[in-house]
Order: structure tokens, then C-alpha cells, then sequence
């Protein structure tokens, strides 16, 4: 290994790792790996945003490496989709660990670490899972067949596989028979107690783990480390987090409780034998009392602790409280004994604490609320499910600011992250000083516009921001079309106008047509009309799985393909295929979801503009994500319709425009529709 003094530079290294896969260097990864380096050697995070095609991954982890090799360190790098994290692991770090070995001295080494859950547990797979149906397709006989089917198959797997990783299952199987092979942290009794520990799948995944150079995780198990009272993750000084817009979402939803009846029984049952019969008993109690009230109960946001749970949850915190107390300390006892108490603890303790957490979330200050609390559940549709509670942070930035920044030098990095043209609005919801940052803008990034604001709170952790632009040339291979001549969208969804506008459109592109809705509705209603009007092949999420949809969609030119979430963030068809997307509104979030309305009214309580903040920040990632399908690779062509005439006239129009990709703008529909034109009279046959 070369001395300190003779080790190669980010740079010198980047190029290196170009040449050896094969690579062209570009502008933006060369700035971008040379910020990460600087922002390694200083301490002071970063957020970076690099458009598609820049090479990112390279750009990160070149000066990662570098650093995890000299000072014998360990980096982390978190992702927030399976799909990056099967690249980085199986594509990217391979061919980059070849390509440095020489010039660094030896082989960098890295694995991928995710949380116990998502591990085969050998010991529970021999004890058996506890006899406790969670919900009602249980007693549904051929629900009961498929999960002895999918059982049987597991244990068949278990003797095949070598890492017991569920994503490595395929076919996979339902949650329901997942559960009954795995454990959570808190259900574990640890290598040292349990029987197979010796041959762990997860104890085996973290040991490699602890001694790689590189370790990929996901958002998920990112925040389970910073949230739990223990050690996930192996020790670390730098953070990478790809897919750095999804953070948040990842993070509030680790951080959510789910309180239910059946949830407070199976409690009771785990205790079976543990607890005096008494005490067990007052558990199942409340919770048939629970259960009484929730199905009377209307499902949505809870302002306030309704009359009739101001009983209900403090008995079943009691009721835990009291077996948790009969259980008392973990003792000296056989393994199966162990395993009971292990495993009735856990879901005490998540009853109980959840209970206190529902019960702590009604302040009077609603400027200084912590938690919102709704209630779920879908009593009258084809797959009913039990009525639940839950309890989610109203924000995550002084989790992220105490736990993440103020321990590792943290490196955020995505294709979307300028939203109104300025880091400020991510920055805030991930804790780190709006206006803080030195913030450099590479040529033809968006433009600056205000960022919403909820605070002025400038204190906090440094940072830098910037923005690398893209290899792509938005402005020449790319047309905004607004339709601004369109009526504003109403409730009763999609207006006969707009079908008009839509078809035109795709006739005029031949089809080739990505159509992004924000709702299921609006994605059927179009799929059936253009079904009728146009001679060409409409998909519709889902008529069959997504990815068969996207694969079908992208070998044939002439098919349009129509969905809602996943798609306005999960495909990439680059060539052809793929020369116009739709979007039939501005996606804001329903006025009924009960996080974002409640963080809102928790900005507004504050003063700020609760609106901007929050639902226009929502709206603006979106777009940005989804606008972003139709530049895939240098060569792409095409026109992004936005059917939502609000995006041309409405005030916060111009935060929303200013967050998408620099597209040539025109509000004129025949501009729009010869382009297309002429662009399916170019494309090969």
C-alpha cells in the first residue's frame, strides 16, 4: 500500500477508474468527486444534485474509497430503493474495487447490511412462530393453505440459500409467511444465547459488514440506527445517502407506531403461561374494549384524543405495564423459555410504548406538536383490513440534525434536490440551516427562486451545496409544454377537454406516451377512454406487475403506458420508446392525508405558509422525479405535457416550474403537438 505521502488524489483516481470500465470522464462527476473529497478532508456535509447520466455513483464512491483505504476506516453509503442498491453491489463496486486495487495497494472490500427482519432466522424456522393470527385472512381457509405452501417452500430455501437475504427469493413470498421465519432486533436472543447463533444469517451479514471498506444499506435501517438505543451499523465516520430526496419519507415512516386490537391480543397470548392468567387477561380485555371502539370509529386525522379512547388506551398502557412487570428480568432458562419471554417483551414493550406515545401527542401547543395520530383502516372493501392507530413524527430534521450530522460527515446526493432552484427547502426538512450553505451552480441549472420557509433558524451544522448540472441538453432536446389554455382540474376527474388535449397529443407521438396521474382514477378513466379513441396499445398499472408493464412499454414504440406513484419515480426507458410524457396535475398531496395537513397546520401555527412549505414542496419533488422520465440518456427527445393550467397561472407556479429540468417552455398546443410529429417521423421504424 503507498505511503500517505504517495497516495493518489481523488482525482487521479477518478480517472483511473474511468479508464479501467471503459468510461468517458465528465464534467460534473469530475466536480462532484473533487466535493466529495474536499468535503471528506474538512468535515463539512454536502449536498449534491446530479442530473441522470452524470455517474454519480462513481463520483461518490472514488473519494470514499480512497479515504476508507488510507485511514482503515469503514463508509457507509444508504440508498432508498433496491434497485441502486443490487448496482452498487453487483455492478458497480466490483468493477471499481478491481479497477483500484493497484494504484491503492490491495483490494477495497465491501457488503451489504440490512435489518434483521430481512434475514431467514434458522432458530425460528426450528422453534416455530407463535400461534397468533395478526388478522382476518387467516380464518380464510385458501389464505391459510397459500401460507402453509409458502412456509414449506421457505424451509426448502433455508437448506439452498447462503445468506438467508429474503430479496434473494424469487419468487418471493407474502409478509405474512415472511414473519413467521424471521425476527425483529428486539425478538432476537442474541448470538451468544441462541442454539444456531453460530450460523446466523444476520449476525454473518453484520460481521462482514464490520470489516468491509464500503458497507450499502438502505434509508430504512439508516434511521433504526439513529432511532434505537444500539448499534445497527458498524462504526463510521463518513455517511453517503444516494436517493437523498427520499430521506425523509424513509425516515418518518421508520419512525411510525401502529397501535391495534389485534396487536394488544396476540401481546396478551405471547404472555400465555409467562404471566399470571389474571394479568394476561386484563390485557386481552382491553383489547377487546379497544376493538370495540375503533370499529365505530371514522377513519382519518385526530385533532384531539376522541372521548371514548381516553379510557381505551390508557387500559391497554396499563394492562402491558402490568405484564410487562409479571414477566420481569430475563433469567437463567431454556432456550424455548427464552424464546417465549424474548418474544412476548418485545410486542409488550411496542404495546405499551406506543400507547404512551398516542397519549403524549395531544398538546394544546399545537405550534410545538411532536406527533400526529390517525386512525386507518378499510372495514367495507373487497380486502378489509382491522381498523389501526398510528403515530408519526410531524418532522424528522432534529432527528436527522442530532443523530446523523452531528456525528459522521454526511454526503447527500440525488438527480432532484434544487427544488425552486435552491437546496434551502430539502436542507430544512433534513435539519441542516437554510441560507447557510455556499451553494455553486454549474451552467444551466435552474434558476434561484424563494425557497418556502417555516423558520429562520440559520444555526446548525455547515454545509455546501452544488449543483452539477446534467449531461444532458434539456433546452435543445427537450420541450415544457404547458396547457394553459385548459380549465383548472376539477374533483369529478379528468374533463372532457383534457381527454381531448391528451389523446391529440398522443396521436401526434405515435404513441410513445408515459402518462403519469395522481390517482388510480384519473389513470383508468384515461386508460379506457384513449382505449376507445386511439388505435394504439394503452397499459395501465396494474393490468399486470409493474416491471412486465415498463418491460412490454419499452419494446414497443407504439404503447402508452399509464399509472400513479411508483411510475413518476421508477422508470427508466431510455431511446424511443419514450418521446412524451403526461401529467395530468400538479401532484399536491390529498388534502385528507393526515401527515402532510397536520404539518401544515403545525407550519402555520409557527407562522410560516403551511402550503408552500409543505404541500408545494411535496408537489415540486414530484415533478421534478417524474418530468425527469423523459431524458434518459444523451440521445433522448421528447416533450413533457403538463395538463394543469395552475402550473402557468397559479402564484406558486414559478417555485414548481424552477424545480424542474431547464426545459424549452411554449404554452402554444401546436407547437407541442409538431414536435412530437416530427419527432415519430424520425424515430426508426
Amino acid at each position: 500500500m503507498p505511503s500517505r505521502a504517495d497516495f493518489p488524489g481523488v482525482l487521479e483516481l477518478l480517472t483511473h477508474a474511468v479508464e479501467s470500465v471503459g468510461g468517458a470522464e465528465r464534467e460534473g462527476q469530475v466536480k462532484m468527486a473533487d466535493a466529495v473529497g474536499r468535503a471528506i478532508r474538512t468535515g463539512e456535509h454536502l449536498a449534491v444534485q446530479a442530473g441522470t447520466g452524470t455517474g454519480k455513483s462513481l463520483a461518490y464512491l472514488v473519494p470514499a474509497i480512497r479515504h476508507a483505504v488510507e485511514k482503515e476506516a469503514t463508509v457507509v453509503v444508504s440508498t432508498a430503493t433496491i434497485a441502486l442498491q443490487r448496482q452498487l453491489v453487483d455492478r458497480d463496486l466490483p468493477r471499481l474495487a478491481k479497477a483500484l486495487k493497484k494504484p491503492l495497494g490491495r483490494e477495497p472490500t465491501f457488503a451489504i447490511l440490512k435489518g434483521r427482519r430481512n434475514y431467514l432466522c434458522l432458530h425460528r424456522l426450528d422453534s416455530g412462530a407463535p400461534d397468533e393470527p395478526e388478522d382476518q385472512q387467516l380464518f380464510d381457509p385458501f389464505a391459510v393453505s397459500r401460507l402453509g405452501k409458502e412456509v414449506t417452500r421457505l424451509r426448502e430455501w433455508s437448506s439452498d440459500t447462503e445468506t438467508g437475504d429474503r430479496d434473494e427469493l424469487v419468487p418471493g413470498v407474502s409478509d405474512q409467511a415472511w414473519r413467521q421465519v424471521s425476527v425483529t432486533a428486539k425478538e432476537c436472543l442474541g448470538a451468544s444465547r441462541c442454539p444456531i447463533g453460530t450460523d446466523c444469517f444476520a449476525e454473518r451479514s453484520r460481521a462482514e459488514a464490520g470489516k468491509a471498506d464500503v458497507v450499502i444499506t438502505n434509508h430504512a435501517l439508516l434511521a433504526i440506527d439513529a432511532l434505537q438505543g444500539y448499534q445497527v451499523l458498524p462504526e463510521h465516520d463518513l455517511v453517503i445517502i444516494d436517493e437523498a430526496h427520499d430521506l425523509v419519507d424513509r425516515v418518518t415512516s421508520v419512525a411510525t407506531g401502529e397501535l391495534t386490537s389485534g396487536m394488544v391480543s396476540a401481546a396478551a397470548r405471547r404472555c400465555g403461561k409467562l404471566v399470571d392468567d389474571e394479568v394476561a387477561d386484563q390485557l386481552l380485555e382491553a383489547s377487546d374494549g379497544l376493538a370495540l371502539i375503533l370499529d365505530d370509529m371514522p377513519s382519518g386525522r385526530m385533532d384531539s384524543l376522541p372521548q371514548a379512547l381516553t379510557g381505551a388506551i390508557p387500559a391497554v398502557r396499563d394492562a402491558a405495564h402490568r405484564c410487562l412487570t409479571s414477566l420481569g428480568k430475563d433469567r437463567k432458562e431454556d432456550v424455548d423459555e427464552a424464546t417465549a419471554r424474548k418474544l412476548a417483551r418485545s410486542l409488550l414493550e411496542e404495546v405499551h410504548d406506543t400507547a404512551v406515545r398516542l397519549l403524549e401527542a395531544f398538546d394544546d401547543d399545537k405550534a410545538h406538536q411532536r406527533d400526529v395520530v390517525w386512525l386507518t383502516g378499510d372495514r367495507f372493501s373487497t380486502n378489509p383490513r382491522p381498523p389501526a392507530l398510528k403515530v408519526a413524527p410531524l418532522g424528522v430534521a432534529g432527528l436527522l440534525r442530532e443523530r446523523v450530522f452531528n456525528q459522521h460527515t454526511t454526503v447527500l446526493t440525488s438527480a432532484t434536490l434544487t427544488l425552486g432552484g435552491t437546496f434551502d427547502t430539502m436542507a430544512r426538512q433534513w435539519g441542516l440551516p437554510p441560507g447557510g450553505a455556499r451553494v455553486e451552480k454549474a451552467p444551466g441549472a435552474a434558476t434561484d427562486k424563494a425557497a418556502p420557509a417555516d423558520s429562520d433558524d440559520a444555526e446548525g451544522p455547515k454545509w455546501t451545496g452544488l449543483d452539477v448540472g446534467s449531461p444532458f441538453d434539456h433546452k435543445r432536446n427537450g420541450i415544457l409544454y404547458l396547457a394553459k389554455h385548459l380549465p383548472p382540474p376539477g374533483r369529478d376527474g379528468l374533463q372532457p377537454s383534457t381527454m381531448d388535449e391528451l389523446a391529440e397529443l398522443i396521436e401526434a407521438a405515435g404513441g410513445r406516451t408515459l402518462g403519469l396521474f395522481s390517482s388510480m382514477r384519473a389513470a383508468k378513466q384515461a386508460t379506457e377512454e384513449m382505449r376507445e379513441r386511439l388505435d394504439l396499445p394503452i397499459l395501465c398499472q396494474g393490468d399486470d406487475a409493474t416491471g412486465l408493464l415498463v418491460q412490454k412499454f419499452s419494446e414497443d414504440a407504439r404503447t402508452c403506458l399509464f399509472g400513479t406513484l411508483s411510475l413518476w419515480q421508477g422508470v427508466d426507458v431510455p431511446g424511443p420508446s419514450l418521446q412524451l410524457v403526461v401529467v395530468d396535475r400538479i401532484p399536491f398531496p390529498r388534502p385528507d392525508d393526515p401527515v402532510s395537513s397536520a404539518r401544515q397546520r403545525a407550519v402555520e401555527a409557527r407562522g410560516g405558509n403551511g402550503f408552500l412549505t409543505v404541500a408545494a414542496t411535496h408537489a415540486a419533488l414530484l415533478l421534478a422525479q417524474g418530468t425527469g422520465r423523459l431524458h434518459r440518456s444523451v440521445t433522448d427527445r421528447g416533450v413533457v405535457a403538463i395538463l394543469d393550467s395552475r402550473l402557468a397561472t397559479a402564484r406558486y407556479g414559478g417555485f414548481l416550474r424552477a424545480s424542474l429540468p431547464p426545459f424549452w417552455p411554449t404554452m402554444d398546443p401546436k407547437v407541442a403537438r409538431d414536435a412530437l410529429r416530427r419527432l415519430d417521423a424520425a424515430a426508426p421504424a
